[in-house]
């Protein structure tokens, strides 16, 4: 009978790596992902550059506070670029980072499993 790895490969000293003490590489790309909304901003943003009322519409549900904070936490993470142009009235775009844009593939990925299994 075969035993599984996943605590010996997975759970390290407490002190070096945190709380809980996990060192996967797949939870830490998680983080990036994590959240409601975030995945589909980076979907969104997939297509090029889009200033925050049209984001807000097409991600629907969003409340304009959640959306900036998701945005500004995004930035943060260096998944996604702001733009100012510093006009009146203010306009400022959005777009993914070379980091943001790497995930890409992960959602294509998302959604063709979810197409399969829905």
């Amino acid at each position: 009978m075969a035993t599984s790895t996943v605590f010996e490969d997975t759970v390290t000293d407490h002190a070096e790596h945190g709380e809980g003490g996990w060192n996967c590489a797949a939870e830490r790309a998680l983080e990036f992902l994590s959240g409601k909304w975030r995945p589909m901003v980076i979907y969104w943003l997939m297509d090029g550059p889009l200033r925050f009322n049209e984001l807000q519409r097409r991600l629907g549900g969003i409340t304009h506070r959640t959306l900036s904070k998701t945005l500004k936490e995004m930035e943060a993470d260096g998944l996604v670029a702001r733009k100012d142009y510093g006009e009146i009235p203010p306009r400022v775009d959005y777009s993914l980072t070379q980091k943001g844009a790497s995930l890409q593939p992960v959602l294509l990925a998302m959604e063709s499993w979810a197409k399969i299994w829905r």
